[in-house]
């Protein structure tokens, strides 16, 4: 994914994190509860870390009192213009913002104690060069199954139609045949009620779901997706993530 759809959601929303209001109901747990307390327990005070995709820096700077100092990159210049505004007004200074690829960067070998990425982009011999021996590398990704439903109205989306294999199951495939070892692996799957259509389709709008999602041209395929699945808790979007720790051995 390149980094003209953040481009624009950032000068739109003028930052990633909207404030839409969902009720949430976990099968299991909440990945990213599971993800954030397992990046809190790989963490130190004495350990560089490397944010992968780190959009508008609103994790990081949260999280950075875990680490020695974290390097956050991120290929959107206006995501990074407003992650250096949200740390002018925290006054963080443990977080360097970088404009990088992870595909192509100047970022020093075995340099990095861990590696996080939520559900950014994967290059992992790249990831398994940049950590130390001994480090850990840790992915909250998007499952295949994500967001189905509404796909399947669409006739469009992420993923479309390659719900029938395991994103899981395909990632731990590649790290190990890099060299990782598997620590910890999981699907998760949620669902999501939005309280109306108008914040369901805000939502769209700021997520890659749909990254060619428009309001009016697609009205037709949200309003079919809001009779099939309107209940008394709002319109449903079941969810689909995958949680990985791997160790570089």
């Amino acid at each position: 994914m390149n980094g003209k759809f953040y481009d624009k959601v950032a000068r739109k929303f003028g930052s990633y994190s909207r404030s839409i209001t969902t009720l949430d109901e976990y099968l299991t747990q909440d990945p990213e509860r599971v993800f954030k307390e397992m990046l809190i327990k790989i963490g130190g005070k004495n350990k560089n870390a490397l944010d992968i995709g780190c959009a508008d820096g609103h994790f990081t700077l949260k999280v950075s009192k875990y680490f020695k100092n974290i390097t956050a990159i991120d290929i959107s210049k206006e995501m990074l213009k407003v992650a250096c505004k949200n740390q002018e007004t925290t006054g963080n200074h443990e977080v360097t913002f970088l404009k990088q690829s992870v595909f192509r960067n100047n970022l020093q070998s075995e340099s990095f104690d861990v590696i996080y990425n939520r559900r950014g982009p994967t290059n992992y011999p790249s990831f398994y060069s940049l950590l130390k021996t001994g480090g850990y590398y840790l992915e909250i990704g998007i499952g295949e199954n994500d967001c189905r439903k509404i796909k399947e109205i669409f006739g469009r989306g992420q993923g479309f139609k390659k719900w029938g294999r395991s994103t899981l199951q395909r990632d731990i495939k590649e790290l190990k045949k890099i060299g990782f070892r598997i620590v910890m692996s999981e699907d998760y799957f949620y669902n999501e009620y939005y309280p109306s259509y108008n914040e369901l389709d805000v939502f769209l709008q700021g997520v890659p779901i749909f990254e060619d999602f428009d309001s009016s041209k697609d009205k037709k395929f949200l309003q079919q997706y809001q009779i099939k699945f309107q209940d008394k808790k709002g319109i449903k979007l079941p969810r689909h993530r995958i949680v990985i720790l791997a160790k570089k051995v």
